[in-house]
């Protein structure tokens, strides 16, 4: 069995070959009522690179560890799309719509790790 670490790293990894922005894992194991394990946000510029970032985490964690999301939402205006991994949710973001969701300040609590943007 996959362990959730790996998937992690394999959905960063999708994002990075995209060059989705503000990458955050939030880990959310030592929360008591969390609706998951983790949590990964990321952005990018415009609806065709949302949509091309969440393409890449699709087919990248597909290609290297064979799994696949249970679910996705907002292909349709790339806004906002959400990937279910099970115990990993991942949210690609228009800036602006992160901006104003938030999900970082929601769940503060939990441990954030920011990561570098690739240039």
């Amino acid at each position: 069995m996959i362990e959730n670490e790996q998937i992690v790293n394999k959905i960063v990894e999708g994002i990075q070959e995209r060059k989705g922005k503000k990458i955050v894992v939030v880990d959310l194991n030592k929360l008591k009522e969390s609706p998951c394990n983790y949590f990964i946000i990321c952005e990018g510029d415009s609806n065709v690179h949302v949509n091309a970032i969440a393409l890449s985490i699709k087919d990248w964690v597909h290609e290297k560890i064979d799994v696949k999301p249970y679910a996705t939402d907002g292909f349709l205006n790339c806004e906002w799309i959400a990937m279910d991994y099970g115990q990993i949710i991942v949210h690609v973001f228009q800036r602006h719509t992160r901006a104003f969701y938030d999900i970082e300040h929601l769940w503060s609590d939990a441990d954030l790790r920011k990561l570098e943007d690739l240039n």
